[in-house]
């Protein structure tokens, strides 16, 4: 019995330790790069993101645009004789750079994601940080840059640039004081402190889903090395993970 549990914990250890060391890997690559980046004059780096980005971006708009290929084909066209009229061609014209083809909105995702986190960038080497003025500054240049490659313009390029900054602008405002009130949400709570070495442990073996089964158990760090597989049961955790926890227990002694 006990050769055939241990055949099953190493049957599902070994796929959750080639993910670890894979995501293991890519970290070290991922703080790698960044460290040889922020060596970079100002220049360099905010050139490097900014294309870096705008190529992602630009991947992300084409295929949206292959996606929704179906519905751009049935926007509405200026009838023949507005062509002389700039008034009753601009509403086709900014419909249609909102929602063109792969094309229009790869132009447009990678203008707006490469503009953004260009001067994001900037914004952050020249002051130390990422708060709410960057990112506020960050929106508005890229939403002044997507109205005016994307021809939103009309006969008014520089003030519908503007305008269009200014929504930019407010919505990431807001977008970025909505997530700060929610990560504040998210610190630890005084009880915490009392599932550390259990958050280590589930972190470890991949588990971390079920640190809430053992808060709702009230299996405290204290209580590690009493627990029984009969114990994790009645909190709800399944035989697999149950195996896992009780192994690393009485591997490491806790």
């Amino acid at each position: 019995m006990e050769k055939g549990n241990e055949k099953v914990m190493s049957l599902v250890q070994l796929p959750q330790k080639a993910i670890k060391d894979v995501q293991f890997k890519l970290k070290e690559l991922e703080n790698g790069y960044k460290s040889w980046l922020a060596k970079q004059p100002l220049p360099v780096e905010a050139a490097i993101v900014t294309a870096t980005t705008a190529i992602n971006g630009a991947a992300i708009g084409a295929f949206l645009g292959v996606m929704t290929q179906d519905l751009t084909s049935s926007l509405p066209t200026p009838p023949p004789q507005s062509s002389l009229n700039p008034d009753a061609v601009a509403p086709f014209q900014q419909v249609q750079a909102v929602a063109g083809g792969p094309l229009v909105q790869a132009r447009n995702f990678a203008v707006i994601t490469g503009v953004n986190a260009g001067i994001s960038c900037v914004m952050k080497r020249l002051r130390g940080k990422e708060d709410l003025q960057s990112s506020v500054v960050a929106a508005f240049g890229s939403g002044a840059a997507f109205s005016l490659v994307s021809g939103m313009g009309g006969a008014n390029p520089a003030v519908n640039a503007f305008t269009s900054g200014l929504l930019f602008a407010i919505f990431q405002g807001c977008s970025f004081k909505i997530g700060e009130m929610w990560q504040s949400t998210q610190r630890p709570t005084a009880d915490d402190v009392y599932y550390a070495r259990t958050r280590g442990m589930l972190d470890k073996l991949g588990l971390q889903n079920y640190t809430k089964n053992f808060k709702r158990g009230l299996l405290t760090d204290s209580t590690l090395p009493l627990l029984t597989d009969s114990a994790l049961r009645d909190v709800r955790i399944p035989p697999g993970p149950r195996l896992l926890i009780l192994d690393h227990i009485q591997s490491f002694c806790l």
